[in-house]
């Protein structure tokens, strides 16, 4: 099978990179990625098995462009006007493929979403069928009238948790339910301090993303700080401070790099450096525990069957844990709920206490959970077919 993924935003966000890979892994084939950053994709091996195009091209004065241009005069809207640099490369891939993903995730969960919206129309005019692949969408956007067309436009969406696939399931959309791509990534070995490879050792993940999600970003942060101080005094753990998108502008390691300064740079807290998604994944699943507050650490965590502790912010966290547990609650803390520093801190201490039970329960979950994933290759399958 030929396909092409787009939408994704750059593999310096090491979940984007995941997906990618996992997608890879699930489904094989022949895949086309038609980046926003190819020298980024490319510095984090996905030439390797992917061929990298730019999604965007300079933008053409003709008529599509003065009929933008007129738009955006008139009403404000730049989506036409930014949108055509996509055209170039859409139509270059006319007959190298029939089906289009978009990826990304939580795509549809933020600002910009028109964008999306305006992709999945130009590609689908264009003769291609289209897929929202792994996706989180909350429920109060899924009825959105704009994006409720939008998602009944596409001609299959695979949602990643429950909560989303209810959602789209009661405005009439195809969809199915199978996990995140990521679950399907394998695990890279890499050098790493001898210490990492204990089983002694909890990661901890935390990302500004989450802190200005927080209602008070200084109470978010100080429970972070809190956790470490404890585990640093009540218990023999080493901590590794693990980054997963290293964006300059969302750059996981400028707040971990903080937290290891305040803690006193102790010999015990190892700040751990920028790898790629599986080299990632092979550090946390050498974890005893794992903290993370970016979405596709905690699954390499999970699908690691490492018992996972989500500092949340959206309907993607809460789904995950729930269709793995049965129930977010003791498995996902709400960072906007984060009202007391030592709320973090009970919640990993709850954690801890039922350690083995979830490290059992994971091994039990896990071989079947992703054999969900053969619903989504059987779904697209039977697409291409058509």
């Amino acid at each position: 099978m030929k396909y092409i993924l787009y939408g994704n935003g750059g593999s310096g966000n090491h979940g984007c990179e995941a997906i990618v890979r996992g997608t890879n892994a699930l489904l094989a084939g022949e895949l086309r990625i038609h980046s926003i950053a190819v020298s980024e994709d490319k510095k984090y091996g996905l030439e390797e098995f992917a061929e990298v195009v730019p999604a965007c091209t300079k933008t053409r004065r003709n008529f599509q462009f003065l009929y933008a241009y007129i738009k955006m005069k008139l009403t404000g809207n730049y989506v036409d006007l930014d949108g055509i640099a996509y055209f170039p490369t859409i139509q270059e891939a006319k007959g190298k493929a029939d089906i289009v993903f978009s990826v990304g995730g939580d795509n549809y969960c933020y600002e910009g979403t028109e964008i999306y919206r305006y992709l999945n129309r130009v590609y689908k005019k264009n003769n291609f069928k289209t897929v929202l692949w792994g996706c989180s969408v909350e429920p109060n956007i899924v009825v959105q009238p704009e994006t409720s067309k939008d998602l009944c436009r596409y001609n299959l969406i695979v949602a990643r948790e429950s909560i989303t696939y209810e959602a789209i399931k009661n405005i009439g959309a195809n969809v199915i339910l199978a996990p995140d791509p990521a679950f399907f990534m394998g695990e890279k070995l890499c050098e790493v301090e001898d210490k990492l490879l204990s089983n002694n050792v909890v990661g901890i993940n935390i990302s500004p993303h989450i802190l200005k999600c927080a209602e008070n970003y200084n109470i978010a942060y100080e429970n972070y700080l809190r956790l470490v101080q404890y585990i640093l005094q009540e218990t023999d753990f080493t901590i590794a401070l693990i980054p997963h998108v290293v964006w300059e502008s969302n750059d996981d390691r400028k707040v971990l790099r903080k937290l290891y300064e305040d803690v006193g740079q102790n010999e015990r807290v190892i700040l751990v450096d920028d790898h790629t998604a599986p080299e990632l994944k092979y550090i946390i699943s050498h974890c005893r525990m794992f903290v993370g507050a970016r979405t596709h650490a905690t699954i390499a965590a999970y699908s690691s069957c490492v018992p996972t502790l989500v500092v949340g912010y959206s309907v993607k966290a809460r789904g995950i844990a729930r269709d793995l547990f049965g129930t977010e609650d003791g498995y996902v803390i709400p960072v906007q709920s984060l009202s007391k520093t030592d709320d973090l801190l009970n919640a990993f201490i709850c954690m801890s206490d039922r350690e083995e039970q979830d490290r059992a329960h994971l091994e039990t979950i896990m071989p079947e959970y992703k054999k969900k994933g053969e619903i989504a290759v059987a779904a697209i399958e039977q697409l291409a077919a058509l």
